[in-house]
């Protein structure tokens, strides 16, 4: 007996080291794709991929504030010349004079190669006399001081024709020469990480790297400060911000416990025997979802504070039960039924099309099992022979003449179910959140900062995309040049208000050849341009600089992705170029109208049709609104058709345990009734429901279950001492479960206060109503 009882300790204690050892190398992440479909369709792949290593992933908005504006931008020249030189970085940019001469240059002097205008027809002796007749016409326009300036060597404007492809993009304000906001109240950088957004340490050093520069910028004011924004800052803080509230809700859960149990216990060995089962439980959770997922998501490592209140529910029933001279073979058959239906109930989730709901189904139904088989074979083996509790039996008098007074009022849980079923029912089209913002972390400061500083820096439309994949980066951009023509003509007739295209900036170098063969030679040129003037207000002498730098431009190589380094234009191209491991994911971002009965909206089932043309590549348009709102109604589905076949597989084993359908039924009753006034509750004090309350209402299942198995059979056939001890550890059980959850709901994460609020309210009304029925 010496040695099985050596032996359940030592595997109990390779267990745990095991699990260490794994959590030591578990991968934590905070971003929204764990809870994207686990096969997506072909739309909704595109927003998984923006979520997790999207080019916009690897963006910091930074701003600025304080001092004056002269201050403001010196502080900006000199953080971002401290940037460009770091590692960490591929690229800043501040609205400075030199990326501007940088960006100026590289458009005027690739402007042939560049320009959708230049075709052979354009350079014929009609063409120029017809393009320059233009352009001196513009002169005495608002344009008119930019062409006089161009006009010797770009008499043709095919630099405004270039920027005509990019009208209708917002640029930022300029200050002192440095991007400013709107109000000139800040001034704002944008920064493009070296790493992968879903890389969240070195998103964090990134971080760390501009904080640093910025605080030993010579000279800082005081008065200034630094703000940063964008989907890696969202996804550092969101981990930070959980791995605190988890740290700190777990010591605030582990003190109401200590201070509810330890008058109980009044031992401090006995309290920390019992917190055994707790910590074994979170331990093997953890592992086993980063065994079976690779990584643990942030808000399934907050799910952990909530064993606290379930798990130490088995050993408050052991110890009061021992306590009490009796074993806990003599009640095990009950636990034994509440823990195999909340594993019936969370079961369901492991089946989900969410990677999320999948974490969590596994980290509840393995920290349960694990807790309650700790709870079952290690503590009696570490117990004392004789747990010297406090004497709660006078307690017991009390709670036993409550009980008895609770109840026979099954009909009262009936009427509270039927009048929480009507709450439900009249809500019922405003009870879920459909935005699946809602599953995240992120607060409402940190969003209004970040949509400020977007509107700042005139940032992509990215709500209606059209996009297409592409073998190589060749093959792109003649792929975005095909669609670019469609989306042209679309534009034209008025049913889109602009698009952004890589191939605007990047052309390929198939279009760059065919705008080299386009430039006649030297020869020819000469004599066009000289019957082209007749009769014209210049002089062929006056173009000069324009028949050598068409000449050149014949002459040069194409241009490549490396010609565009130190301009703004790299971070358009490889904001719509997504380079993936065996592909390029080409974004082609389209603007609305602004026209027309809705103005902000676009038809895609019309831009698709469109697009569905000969020589353009398969490409899928949608709205990133729309297909979250139904990815989410998914989701949605997924998690209640989940969260049926759980109750139905509860209600199955149930009746497989109980043989008796009245027995059943009176058993659900008030799990049922737990749930829906919980709901009604919610719904009542302007509540939406997210996936996580639903999380929540299945915890008050799996606590909830063991207390009416205990009304229903756990005191049957037993003494009055006994019945009051039990009836007493389910009460501490309760307060323990309310308690910790409570804390939890206080949680400034309102995920996590989803969950405890819920669980809280509903593990109390479970007991409530278990004694009444």
């Amino acid at each position: 007996m010496k040695h099985a009882k050596a032996w359940v300790l030592f595997a109990w204690l390779v267990a745990l080291l095991l699990c260490v050892r794994v959590i030591a190398h578990t991968t934590f992440v905070a971003d929204l794709s764990a809870f994207m479909p686990k096969m997506p369709t072909a739309r909704q792949q595109l927003l998984v991929d923006q979520l997790r290593d999207g080019f916009i992933t690897r963006l910091i908005m930074v701003g600025i504030e304080g001092g004056d504006a002269p201050q403001r931008a010196r502080l900006s020249q000199q953080l971002a010349q401290t940037l460009r030189t770091d590692a960490a970085f591929l690229g800043v940019q501040n609205g400075d004079a030199a990326t501007r001469d940088r960006d100026q240059a590289y458009v005027f002097g690739n402007r042939y190669l560049l320009s959708p205008a230049v075709v052979p027809a354009r350079f014929t002796a009609d063409g120029l006399r017809g393009a320059i007749g233009v352009t001196l016409n513009s002169l005495s326009g608002d344009a008119g001081m930019a062409l006089k300036h161009l006009l010797p060597r770009d008499p043709t404007a095919e630099t405004l024709a270039i920027l005509e492809q990019f009208a209708g993009d917002s640029q930022p304000a300029t200050q002192d020469g440095a991007w400013s906001s709107r109000d000139g109240t800040r001034a704002i950088l944008l920064v493009q990480t070296r790493a992968d957004g879903s890389d969240l340490d070195a998103q964090s050093g990134a971080m760390d790297h501009i904080r640093q520069a910025f605080e030993r910028i010579p000279d800082r004011p005081a008065a200034t400060r630094l703000l940063m924004s964008g989907a890696g800052v969202f996804s550092v803080a969101s981990r930070a911000r959980v791995e605190h509230e988890v740290t700190r809700l777990g010591l605030a859960g582990m003190a109401l416990v200590i201070a509810l149990l330890l008058p109980v216990y009044r031992s401090v060995g006995l309290l920390l025997l019992g917190l055994l089962p707790v910590l074994s439980g979170a331990l093997v959770g953890i592992t086993a979802v980063s065994l079976g997922f690779g990584h643990v998501h942030g808000l399934t490592l907050g799910f952990g504070t909530t064993l606290i209140g379930e798990a130490v529910d088995y050993s408050i029933y052991t110890f009061i039960q021992h306590g009490g001279g009796r074993g806990p073979s003599g009640f095990w058959r009950t636990i034994r039924l509440g823990v195999m239906t909340s594993v019936a109930g969370f079961a369901a989730l492991l089946f989900s099309g969410f990677p999320g709901l999948s974490q969590l189904g596994l980290y509840s139904i393995s920290g349960l099992v694990a807790a309650a088989l700790v709870t079952r074979f290690v503590l009696p083996l570490l117990m004392p022979s004789k747990a010297a509790l406090r004497d709660l039996s006078g307690v017991g008098r009390v709670l036993d003449r409550v009980f008895e007074r609770l109840g026979g009022h099954a009909w009262l849980v009936l009427l509270l179910l039927a009048g929480a079923a009507a709450v439900v029912a009249w809500r019922h089209d405003t009870i879920w959140n459909r935005q699946l913002s809602a599953l995240s972390p992120v607060t409402s400061q940190e969003q209004k900062l970040d949509a400020a500083l977007r509107g700042d820096l005139g940032a992509l439309d990215m709500r209606y995309i059209a996009s297409f994949t592409a073998p190589d980066e060749q093959s792109a951009l003649r792929g975005a040049e095909a669609a670019g023509e469609v989306l042209r003509r679309l534009v034209a007739a008025g049913e889109l208000g602009g698009f952004n295209s890589p191939a605007s900036a990047l052309p390929s170098i198939e279009t760059q050849r065919r705008r080299q063969a386009a430039l006649p030679p030297e020869p020819e040129l000469r004599r066009n341009l000289g019957e082209a003037l007749r009769g014209m207000p210049i002089s062929e002498g006056k173009l000069g600089g324009f028949v050598t730098d068409l000449s050149a431009a014949r002459q040069r190589a194409p241009l490549a992705r490396a010609d565009l380094d130190g301009t703004s234009m790299a971070m358009l191209v490889d904001s719509l170029l997504v380079h993936r491991q065996h592909d390029i994911l080409v974004l082609m971002p389209l603007r609305a109208s602004g026209q027309g009965p809705h103005p902000d909206t676009i038809d895609l089932q019309a831009v698709g049709a469109a697009l569905a043309a000969p020589g353009v590549p398969q490409v899928t348009v949608i709205d990133l609104v729309q297909e979250t709102t139904d990815i989410f109604d998914r989701y949605l589905g997924d998690a209640v058709l989940m969260s049926g076949l759980g109750a139905l597989a509860i209600v199955a084993l149930l009746l497989a345990s109980l043989r008796s359908v009245r027995r059943t039924a009176l058993v659900i009753l008030p799990l049922l009734a737990a749930v829906a006034c919980v709901t009604a509750g919610l719904l009542l004090t302007h509540h939406q429901l997210t996936i996580l309350h639903l999380v929540g209402l299945l915890l008050v299942v799996a606590v909830g279950s063991n207390y009416v198995l205990f009304f229903d059979s756990g005191m049957s056939g037993t003494s009055s001492d006994e019945r009051r001890r039990m009836q007493t550890s389910l009460v501490l059980a309760n307060l323990a479960t309310v308690g910790s959850f409570g804390l939890l709901g206080l949680s400034s994460v309102p995920v996590l206060s989803a969950i405890g609020g819920t669980v809280s309210a509903g593990t109390f009304l479970a007991l409530l109503f278990s004694a009444m029925h």
